[in-house]
């Protein structure tokens, strides 16, 4: 009875080998942390509700591309995976187990990812993310470690990787656990990296390096509360000095094509997952527009080398569990429209007026100008009274944080949040990962490929073949 597959899967892969006369030269893999089909669908009727006011979709440019598969994301271990667990089966086309990164399931044996193959190969590779550079997704590419939570034996095996650019927010750790070790730029600097901070000291290198670290420049003031090491600003709360992942993602591009070797380039959209993680709708439907505007780099790249490039976006999993409508056949994405802020920033505002003493009137006009309560969102009384419990909680010295997978947020903030979403139809059913199957969109150089229902697993196995590494 279980022939047919086996049997499919191997004329599949004869299929593959025979067809792919001409690898592709650069190699782009693009990667939503916790794009799920829905959240994509939901970015593209936002912004038609947002430019016209219509009821329909404003295409993405990944959704654009000629080929789609439904990819399913399940890890060894679990029916709802993590990150670690889904970077390390894109990055090596083998499941493990939650909580490992570029190893099997006994922590024991290693994994070579795709992204090794094509340095092996004589390719150039580069690896960008909008969190930290040692973060679960973008370190399944160059590590192996028995928990992603190694987060120093990360970095220092990202310098040992000889991979030409890294992009991102810096890493986690990077004097260790307990800021005892050796600075983590330091050993880049040994491994023959050049550290460059902002995109304009970027942009003054008068000579190329050898190999890259572009990060986001030093905070100053009130500033370094926003430029932390875990992640790029949110797009929502972004200023005009601040790094972008479109921005690293061209300098990677311009950085690696300069090589004349060919490339693979991987790009994770990592913020998109925290703002599912804290249900914040609007912030995600920023990040993931962020995401698609890294994509349509890769794309104009691919314009002028349309024969010799290959495109391959999806997500790791799903995160949220979102919804599209919650009530009444009806979707009012335009109230997003009103929130100026994501949650987290909010959450800051909040805790910062509420640690002077803030009254409930200087509370409102808070959720007026950043959320637009009152001014173009109208509340019931059942909505005030939550806002007012949870001012009052707050101001009570009760707990007033909310925490979810990636910071504590002030309750008074999640509960404005969470109304407007309400308002707006949003629906979550978890602040954690979901197992719904995820979206992969394609286009270039074997892209035919990239169809019908297909295991997370699938996609670096074809990609290689594809490509010949």
């Amino acid at each position: 009875m279980h022939l047919r597959p086996i049997l499919l899967s191997v004329l599949t892969s004869i299929f593959y080998i025979a067809s792919s006369a001409a690898p592709p030269k650069y190699v782009f893999l693009l990667i939503g942390d916790g794009m799920g089909i829905n959240q994509v669908a939901a970015t593209e009727r936002y912004h038609a509700a947002l430019d016209s006011g219509r009821i329909g979709r404003e295409p993405l440019t990944m959704t654009q591309f000629p080929y789609m598969a439904l990819c399913h994301t399940y890890s060894l271990s679990n029916g709802v995976t993590d990150s670690s667990a889904a970077g390390t089966a894109l990055a090596t086309g083998n499941k493990t187990a939650n909580g490992v990164l570029g190893m099997d399931s006994t922590r024991t044996g290693t994994l070579t990812s795709i992204a090794e193959l094509a340095h092996k190969s004589g390719r150039a590779v580069g690896i960008v993310t909008s969190v930290s550079i040692d973060h679960a997704t973008p370190g399944a590419f160059y590590a192996h470690v028995p928990s992603r939570k190694h987060y120093y034996r990360i970095g220092e095996q990202l310098a040992a990787s000889g991979f030409e650019f890294f992009g991102g927010a810096d890493f986690l750790q990077p004097t260790g656990k307990h800021n005892d070790r050796r600075h983590l730029h330091h050993i880049l600097a040994d491994s023959g990296y050049t550290v460059v901070k902002g995109l304009t000291e970027y942009q003054s290198i008068d000579s190329v390096p050898g190999k890259i670290f572009l990060t986001q420049a030093d905070g100053r003031g009130n500033r370094q509360l926003r430029r932390s090491r875990s992640s790029l600003p949110y797009a929502i709360d972004r200023t005009l000095d601040d790094l972008t992942l479109p921005q690293i993602t061209d300098a990677a591009i311009r950085y690696l094509d300069a090589t004349g070797r060919g490339f693979f380039l991987m790009v994770e959209g990592g913020a998109i997952d925290w703002a599912c993680h804290s249900n914040d709708a609007a912030t995600a439907f920023a990040e993931l527009s962020d995401f698609d505007t890294a994509i349509a780099e890769a794309y104009r790249f691919y314009l002028s080398h349309p024969d010799e490039t290959l495109i391959v976006v999806t997500a790791d999993h799903e995160t949220g569990g979102l919804a599209l409508g919650n009530s009444d056949y009806a979707l009012h994405f335009d109230m997003l429209s009103s929130q100026q802020c994501s949650q987290t920033e909010l959450s800051k505002i909040i805790a910062e007026a509420c640690s002077r003493s803030a009254g409930w009137d200087d509370i409102r006009t808070i959720l007026s100008d950043r959320i637009g309560f009152w001014r173009y969102i109208e509340l019931s009384d059942q909505d005030e009274a939550s806002l007012r419990e949870a001012y009052d909680r707050t101001m009570g010295g009760k707990n007033g944080k909310v925490a979810n997978e990636y910071s504590d947020d002030d309750i008074i903030a999640v509960t404005a949040i969470g109304i407007l979403n309400k308002s707006a139809r949003c629906g979550w059913t978890t602040g954690a990962h979901s197992g719904a199957p995820v979206g992969v969109y394609a286009i270039g150089c074997g892209a035919e490929q990239f169809t019908g229902v297909i295991d997370n697993t699938d996609i670096p196995r074809r990609i290689a073949s594809i490509s010949g590494y």
